[in-house]
């Protein structure tokens, strides 16, 4: 069973003060995390989790892991211009679809770049030139299975560069002066299993052996990206990140080790891992209806965490007011114009009566991030549970001038 980082009384004295819907951070879960995965690839001199900022892009959040000695991964100019106002001096731009512009500016904020298609080596050339360090994204195609259990289907993965391509971009790289490489891929998303980090990890040691033996290019670093995932539901066993490091330990020795390239730094990009169990989604019950189901109205909608609507996504539930009420199969949902708006589809939860706090769990990682404001409604606060009890804002609630600040000049008389 999932409990809540926060008891009912300090998550009451939080309620008084800000009004629901809002997402809550644990810092101190997040400290212990990032903490946790330093010390399970400490063996590897030039380890560095390059944060996916996608998941979280809070400054608050990303100071929290600055101090805890990492990096962050930008998709974007605005997530560039975010880790450069927090001056961040690790930077991963991992793009796809790139602007010239974008590129230019990952530059000069000194970024790696991470390139996504064997054809964007020319396009980098030509829009911003070539920096002294570049690296290349892996797409093996096919499935990627573990076992006989089927992971993901990179195939049909927009991302990443065949081998042959891959090759071919090292070779060329080299040729044009380019003097520090790396290596990046991304096989499965929310994997929750201990050996797909080892896996993936073993692929790329191999691969990086053979660029070696290929083209007379020795990588600098191999980058696992993210995919490693969290116990969404309450009956899965989290992953080990201790023993997730130790596999990949074992897979370094064995394959780059002999090789002569034991000297590779290993960067991970967690996003997924180190945030989601340390959010929460606040939300209080405002309805009861009774149709052909019993539905659980209340004050969140896909507006503050879109998974369940998308993905189909579990998030468990938590009623903080009626932890031991009586059972009922209910749906959960938001107030948005769309039969999706459900947190829960006939789910068996203790008793929700209209006032009562509920909590749903695991959205530190891709909640308030994946916001949007269909229906005019507005994104909700963010708000750092602190490590001494007491209760920040990082992020106010959007308000009416903010939906409406893009249209000013219009004359809505007309």
């Amino acid at each position: 069973m999932k409990e809540p980082f926060i008891s009912r009384e300090a998550l009451a004295e939080i309620t008084e003060k800000f009004p629901t819907p809002f997402h809550l951070y644990d810092e101190k879960g997040i400290r212990e995390t990032a903490r946790a995965l330093n010390r399970a690839f400490s063996w590897n001199k030039g380890f560095k989790e390059y944060f996916a900022v996608k998941a979280t892009p809070n400054p608050a959040i990303l100071k929290i892991l600055q101090e805890e000695n990492c990096g962050v991964d930008c998709a974007t100019e605005v997530e560039l211009l975010m880790a450069h106002k927090l001056a961040f001096n690790e930077i991963m731009f991992s793009s796809n679809d790139t602007q010239g512009r974008e590129f230019r500016y990952a530059r000069e904020v000194g970024a790696i770049i991470n390139l996504d298609a064997y054809e964007h080596i020319a396009f980098l050339e030509e829009q911003a030139g070539l920096p002294e360090t570049v690296s290349l994204r892996y797409n093996p195609g096919g499935v990627f299975a573990l076992g006989t259990d089927i992971m993901d289907n990179p195939e049909e993965s927009k991302f990443g560069m065949t081998k042959a391509q891959i090759l071919q971009g090292f070779a060329e790289l080299k040729a044009k002066g380019v003097k520090r490489f790396g290596l990046h891929s991304f096989l499965a998303s929310n994997t929750v299993t201990n050996a797909y980090y080892p896996e993936l990890a073993r692929q790329l040691f191999e691969l990086a052996v053979t660029i070696q033996e290929e083209t007379g290019v020795a990588l600098s670093f191999i980058n696992l990206s993210g995919g490693v995932g969290v116990n969404y539901l309450p009956d899965q066993e989290p992953n080990d990140i201790a023993a997730i490091g130790a596999g990949v330990h074992q897979a370094f020795d064995d394959v780059l080790v002999p090789a002569g390239l034991g000297d590779v730094a290993i960067f991970t990009e967690l996003g997924r891992f180190m945030l989601a169990p340390h959010g929460h989604l606040v939300t209080k019950v405002l309805h009861r209806k009774k149709t052909y189901r019993t539905y659980i109205g209340v004050d969140a909608s896909a507006v503050n965490l879109l998974r369940p609507a998308m993905y189909g996504a579990y998030h468990h539930i938590t009623n903080m007011d009626n932890p031991d009420g009586r059972p009922e199969v209910v749906d959960v949902t938001g107030s948005l114009c769309e039969n999706n708006d459900k947190f829960a589809i006939q789910r068996e939860l203790p008793e929700s009566r209209v006032g009562d706090t509920l909590v749903l769990h695991d959205t530190g990682a891709h909640g308030f991030s994946m916001g949007y404001q269909y229906n005019g409604r507005l994104r909700s606060a963010e708000i750092l549970y602190q490590e001494d009890g007491s209760a920040r804002l990082i992020r106010r609630a959007e308000r009416p001038e903010d939906y409406f600040a893009t249209l000013y000049g219009f004359d809505f008389e007309k």
